[in-house]
């Protein structure tokens, strides 16, 4: 994120206004239908963040928060979580809250979801506040999440990344939640953003990647402006980077840090966003990791419980032109159905969103410009972003959230108090490697301009198409509920195992149809910047509602299939339970 605005920089915002008027703003867009709909305030999500803006510019203010989506009860359906901030000051402490918010809960909020499904399919969604009550009400500035079930009792647990100490808080299956994070030592004071549990070592436990940002301390900030005078955030290059961390689950609710001889100590960027995935085929899975200006990392996983940094070599350490850019929020998945998984990073304004497009054995060509992805996202600053098959077709859309980290020029000449917002986008997978910027024709919810950053996607009222979450910057959150996608085809699919079922993150799953190529998934809640999502599957079928088999590649090495799978329904498929392959 390099904060200067030169001429070139003010063209660029000057085209981003020109969109936002467009594509955003109070004004709806024409559109043929509303794919999308914001139904949080409807269905009782009240959450507004606070990000403790004193009008020092502190620069921690401007990088929260995330979101999680999770079925904390094991009831079926998802239930959310938001990380709230505090005051950045003692000041601002002291002062207490804006006058325009004197009511504003300032603690991390958990939703549950209390949908009712009725005899004739109508569906009934509503959310209840469980906060109170519920222990994971800490101190602290929020940042993001990370879910998975790190003991194996089949109840799903949650990292919190923190401005200062991470917490790991452990379900207690009864509704509330644990803080267990001095006693398995995840609590050391970095300012984590993203995080991912993985199984690295494939011994059937969950292991812990959190993604570091830098060394900052609130109100030690430097005075930085723009050229022309007016105060302005600084970058991160005013802040020293500091070294991810890896944890090694031992089995038994305790954690060894074995960043130094893994390996993934020996290079570090400014991290903000992390996805885990097979992404050389060997099933094994893998680390990628997106810098805020430094390279990427791409750690490959050498079976030994160690890591190798082959970021450079693959194609995915920097752009086409070689240069490192600023990156947010990633993604993996197979968009083009060749089978294996591509990446997608979010970036900066005057950059481009990229597409690095796998070659089947680990190496990534950047496809960006081709693809169409490049010049769309070029007026942008984006944050969460996810592939997602929105309209059920069988191809992997994307979506991106968007909000600029750098004064908007045009929005300070008109006097907005936080001049950082921007229209979020839709891109439609046209099936030959290109995409379609759908934002202007997807309705009121990408009318919205706001200043957006975690993101997370599933199916949060169980009707077969993906939901998202965002959570926006000292604003309130949105929940766009998916009007499309189950006009076409589809199969949901949960994938569990162990003795206690539990979501087995790393498996990856094919769905062979009568036409067309199988359709491979990844099993992960990861991705995306600083949030958590569903770790069920959601495959979009098309027209066509035939399915031949499922094949899925269990974490530890087991191939099995199923033949007897009907589409247009959730189920759950159980390690064991199918025909062994391999």
């Amino acid at each position: 994120m390099v904060h200067s605005v030169d001429a070139r920089r003010l063209t660029v915002v000057a085209v981003a206004m020109v969109l936002a008027a467009n594509f955003g703003g109070s004004t709806p867009v024409r559109s043929v239908e509303e794919w999308f709909s914001d139904r949080a305030q409807a269905v009782g999500i009240d959450f507004v963040h606070f990000n403790g803006m004193s009008g020092d510019y502190d620069f921690a203010e401007i990088f929260a928060p995330g979101v999680a989506l999770l079925d904390f009860d094991n009831d079926g359906d998802l239930d959310v979580y938001f990380p709230q901030g505090r005051p950045l000051s003692a000041a601002q402490a002291r002062k207490g809250l804006p006058e325009s918010r004197p009511a504003l809960r300032l603690t991390d909020r958990l939703y549950r979801n209390d949908l009712v499904v009725h005899a004739d399919g109508e569906r009934t969604l509503r959310f209840t506040d469980v906060s109170a009550g519920s222990g994971l009400d800490v101190p602290g500035y929020g940042m993001g999440a990370a879910t998975g079930d790190f003991d194996n009792d089949g109840w799903i647990d949650l990292y919190l990344t923190r401005l200062g100490p991470d917490r790991l808080f452990r379900n207690n299956r009864d509704g509330t939640f644990a803080d267990v994070s001095h006693r398995i030592g995840t609590h050391r004071a970095r300012w984590g953003l993203s995080a991912s549990f993985l199984d690295f070592d494939r011994d059937g436990w969950l292991d812990l990647y959190v993604g570091n940002y830098v060394d900052h301390r609130p109100g030690g900030d430097a005075d930085c402006s723009t050229p022309t005078g007016v105060r302005n955030y600084c970058g991160p290059q005013r802040y020293l980077p500091v070294p991810d961390r890896l944890y090694r689950n031992r089995g038994d609710g305790t954690f060894d840090d074995v960043t130094a001889e893994s390996q993934v100590a020996s290079a570090y960027g400014r991290a903000l966003g992390v996805v885990s995935d097979d992404l050389d085929g060997d099933g094994w899975v893998d680390i990628y990791v997106a810098n805020d200006g430094d390279e990427n990392q791409m750690w490959i996983n050498q079976h030994d419980g160690t890591f190798r940094d082959e970021a450079l070599l693959a194609g995915v350490a920097l752009n086409h032109a070689g240069m490192a850019e600023a990156g947010m929020g990633v993604d993996a998945g197979d968009f083009d159905n060749d089978g294996d998984d591509d990446l997608f990073v979010t970036h900066l304004d005057n950059e481009t969103n990229t597409l690095y497009v796998n070659d089947g054995s680990g190496f990534f060509e950047d496809r960006s410009a081709r693809a169409r992805l490049a010049a769309p996202s070029l007026p942008f600053t984006g944050f969460g972003a996810r592939w997602l098959d929105f309209d059920n077709d069988g191809w992997l859309d994307l979506l991106a959230v968007n909000g600029a980290v750098s004064i908007l020029q045009p929005l300070v000449q008109a006097g907005d108090p936080f001049p950082l917002h921007q229209p979020n986008q839709l891109f439609r997978n046209l099936g030959d490697g290109r995409f379609e910027d759908v934002g202007g024709r997807s309705g009121p919810a990408f009318a919205l301009s706001e200043v957006s950053r975690g993101a997370a996607f599933g199916d949060v009222d169980n009707d077969g198409d993906v939901d998202v979450v965002v959570g926006n910057n000292d604003g309130p959150a949105r929940l766009f509920l998916n009007e499309v996608g189950n006009r076409n085809h589809w199969l949901g699919l949960r994938l569990v195992g162990g003795e206690v079922p539990r979501d087995m993150l790393g498996a990856r799953v094919g769905v062979f149809r009568s036409d067309g190529p199988p359709l491979w998934r990844r099993v992960g809640s990861d991705g995306s910047y600083a949030s958590a999502s569903d770790a069920r599957v959601l495959v979009g079928l098309g027209r066509t509602a035939g399915v031949e088999r499922v094949e899925v590649i269990w974490p530890g090495g087991r191939v099995e299939e199923w033949t007897d799978v009907s589409a247009n329904r959730w189920i759950t498929l159980t390690e064991g339970t199918g025909r062994t392959l391999r």
